[in-house]
């Protein structure tokens, strides 16, 4: 009987404890409904989340008291943190986002400026979680030339990952491309000397660039570490090698295009294409390591850069046996 009262209290107290934290979570969050507009706090998500009618009946003015206060003079931390905010409301709030104008995002840019590298963090990603809706892509290109220059620049890992995520999200028009072939060095130098996220992130980068004609010898030809094929070493993570094999192949289908053959292309013994492509290259010893690798991923595009690198030879040999024939031609018609 006693134990069965015992058991009985210890529900009690179990069912009052449970109750209590309800009311205070409730406390909590009435708190933040009222508290003003201007809070140094992220806006949490239980804040957006409490009442249906701020998505589906009308807006709840968050994302605009937000802009609002960044226009507004802030110390370093209060700016970081309104930024923040912003980043969450954009992908919280897509109606109130949406109807935000080009003036906000120039005034979200122009953090970029901040002497504050947090700051100017924290205004990438913001630019990142604006750039997912499609009106404002277009204006966010026009701030490549100045994301390029901080991600050169700024030797910093969380820098890094979000200015490189933000070009990863944007369309890169013709008229960056000068600029783009003057920052291949320094993109190349991050992909062998940064940290695992950074070199995914910049490895996406240079996969697109390289399906560019105009860029596609700058990037072959650049300049590598003489330990470049480390970069494909099996104990690395897979992420890694799969970009790093999608890079590979993606170069060497650029190599096959009738544009880029037409052309006798010389490169610099230390470039990019020596170490992939050259005639001492090891990277088919790596290759074969991958494909025993224990993520699918990674073995599929092992082979698939494998068959690329097999059509690059069969092209090559084709394109020798056709210049000898010319050869041949060319002295049998001299007297």
């Amino acid at each position: 009987m006693e134990y069965l009262e015992m058991c009985t209290r210890k529900n009690m107290l179990s069912v009052a404890t449970g109750a209590g934290a309800i009311y205070l979570l409730y406390k909590t969050i009435r708190a933040g409904l009222n508290s003003p507009s201007l809070s140094l706090e992220p806006v949490s998500i239980a804040r957006l989340a409490i009442e249906p009618g701020n998505f589906a009946v009308k807006d709840s003015g968050e994302l605009r008291k937000l802009l609002v206060s960044l226009s507004q003079k802030q110390d370093d931390y209060a700016k970081s943190m309104i930024l923040h905010s912003i980043t969450r409301c954009v992908y919280l709030l897509e109606s109130e986002a949406s109807a935000c104008t080009y003036e906000d995002i120039r005034l979200v840019a122009s953090a970029l400026d901040d002497k504050d590298k947090g700051i100017k963090i924290q205004a990438l990603n913001a630019l990142k979680a604006f750039a997912g809706i499609r009106k404002f892509k277009i204006k966010i290109q026009e701030f490549v030339p100045k994301i390029l220059e901080l991600v050169t620049t700024i030797w910093d890992t969380e820098l890094h990952i979000a200015g490189l995520r933000l070009l990863n999200g944007l369309p890169l028009p013709d008229h960056t491309h000068p600029l783009l072939r003057r920052m291949i060095p320094s993109l190349m130098e991050i992909l062998q000397t940064g940290s695992t996220l950074t070199q995914v992130q910049v490895l996406k980068l240079l996969s697109n660039l390289s399906q560019k004609e105009d860029l596609l010898y700058d990037i072959m030809n650049c300049q590598v570490h003489s330990d470049f094929l480390n970069l494909f070493h099996a104990s690395l993570p897979g992420n890694l090698l799969y970009e790093m094999l999608v890079f590979v192949e993606k170069l060497s289908e650029g190599r096959l295009t009738p544009q880029y053959q037409s052309v006798h292309w010389e490169y610099n013994e230390l470039s990019l294409h020596e170490a992939l492509f050259g005639e001492d290259s090891r990277l088919a010893d790596r290759l074969l390591s991958l494909i025993i690798h224990p993520e699918e991923e990674v073995q599929i595009q092992a082979c698939k850069v494998i068959l690329s690198l097999q059509l690059c030879k069969e092209e090559e040999a084709k394109c020798s046996r056709q210049h000898v024939e010319c050869s041949y031609f060319d002295e049998d018609d001299n007297p």
